[in-house]
């Protein structure tokens, strides 16, 4: 059993701790739920656009599956760093039954370290998929000459498939990184 001065001692290294993880969350949470709608706006447009072109391009329905992927892996991560407010709320709650082991506080961020990168794989696979359509477009254009063949020619929509899983490498590195940061402030305490 603690002795009264332990106590006081030990209470606001938690309310730190506390405080941190609960503002961490909340910056991550904000941050990946904005790259969030921004790719799941780029995906919305590539996917209907592609019912309105002539001549659908069946290389990046690759891109979009995985850029899907990633948005669906990027939502958990933000549901997981609104799980990040409550933990830290409840390490600062003052009374003590309330407060999660260190155990349970390190468990529950190693899961959102694997939830990024789930998602870092994912939304890099989709970038590499339309990466290589997008090459493979340019390059089977002939310099200088009229294209006749519309299957040829890189569209707006297809360049949304690449902005949407670059926004979700960019969202699922971010959860990455502050998962890691937090792992080690709860290390220190």
């Amino acid at each position: 059993m603690h002795t009264e001065t332990e106590v006081k001692t030990l209470a606001p290294s938690l309310q730190g701790i506390g405080n941190t993880i609960r503002l961490t969350g909340w910056i991550t949470f904000w941050i990946q739920l904005g790259l969030a709608v921004v790719s799941g706006i780029a995906v919305l447009f590539a996917s209907t656009g592609r019912g309105f072109a002539d001549q659908p391009n069946v290389g990046l329905g690759v891109g979009i599956f995985w850029a899907i992927g990633g948005i669906l892996a990027l939502l958990f991560s933000v549901y997981w760093d609104f799980r990040y407010t409550r933990l830290g709320r409840r390490l600062g709650n003052p009374n003590h039954a309330l407060h999660p082991s260190k155990a349970d506080t390190t468990a529950a961020i190693k899961l959102g370290i694997i939830i990024s990168l789930v998602g870092i794989l994912l939304t890099l696979l989709g970038a590499g998929s339309t990466l290589g359509v997008l090459v493979a477009k340019s390059i089977s254009q002939p310099p200088g000459v009229a294209i006749t063949d519309p299957n040829k020619i890189i569209r707006a929509l297809d360049v949304f498939v690449a902005v949407a899983n670059i926004n979700g490498i960019t969202a699922h590195f971010l959860g990455a990184v502050s998962s890691l940061w937090l792992l080690e402030q709860v290390h220190k305490h």
